[in-house]
């Protein structure tokens, strides 16, 4: 967990605390087999200085995990941090998901099928808005090496989340990356399209001048200026939840 300043220095002091900050909860990438929360701090801490309250995830991987697994891991690590967002100072109706790459699959999917949050009591839209950097939402995985991160007889349609949208949705923000060699735009868009046909409210940006790493590593304070998806992602939470 990472805290706001003002947040940090008021729970230190043990003096009055603000209980109504809003939440990102934060899903790393690194298809399926690589990363953890450590490596993604500069994201929680990004986070934190823009007045966030942010849950930074581990998810099991490949090869001893494989879909749903990962899935089932981001959506019980959001309804974990929905039911206790009052005890981590946050307001429980003004929580965020947001992943990058393989985390941003991850979080797209444990929200998009309500299936995933179901057991937890949880709804789509108790999440109130979902975030998608450079995610890999509709593509054919047999013909890649990320195959290893899903069932053997598994096909695209059964998995995809582009085809795996049930029940009503919160918004979605998709960001690209202008420069990205390793997933292909068309997921963004196949996605977003898939979205708006089931009544979801999308927006989408492209990241000028990003690579598939940094659109991610540009959140951190001192590679800002690579490119602006820390801004964007920024104004747009802003506006979501403030």
């Amino acid at each position: 967990m990472y805290y706001p300043k003002p947040l940090a220095q008021a729970m230190k002091a043990q003096s009055a605390i603000n209980n109504d900050y809003p939440m990102v909860v934060f899903v790393h990438g690194g298809s399926w087999e690589s990363g953890n929360k450590d490596q993604y701090a500069f994201v929680g801490q990004s986070l934190a200085q823009a007045g966030y309250v942010t849950a930074v995830i581990n998810y099991r991987k490949v090869p001893e995990h494989v879909y749903p697994d990962y899935i089932n891991d981001t959506a019980q690590a959001i309804a974990w941090s929905i039911e206790n967002a009052a005890s981590l100072h946050s307001d429980p109706s003004h929580v965020a998901v947001m992943g990058h790459s393989a985390g941003a699959f991850n979080a797209v999917a444990a929200v998009a099928n309500e299936d995933f949050l179901a057991p937890y009591g949880i709804k789509p839209t108790d999440v109130a808005t979902v975030i998608g950097i450079a995610g890999p939402y509709s593509y054919d995985f047999r013909k890649f090496s990320s195959a290893s991160a899903f069932p053997s007889d598994a096909t695209p349609d059964q998995v995809m989340p582009d085809r795996q949208i049930k029940g009503a949705q919160p918004p979605y923000l998709l960001l690209t990356a202008e420069k990205d060699k390793v997933v292909h735009p068309t997921n963004a868009l196949k996605m977003t399209q898939a979205l708006k046909e089931a009544g979801v409210t999308v927006q989408t940006g492209e990241i000028e001048g990003a690579s598939h790493a940094t659109i991610i590593g540009a959140m951190a304070p001192p590679l800002r200026w690579v490119n602006d998806v820390r801004a964007q992602v920024v104004t747009y939470l802003d506006t979501m939840l403030k």
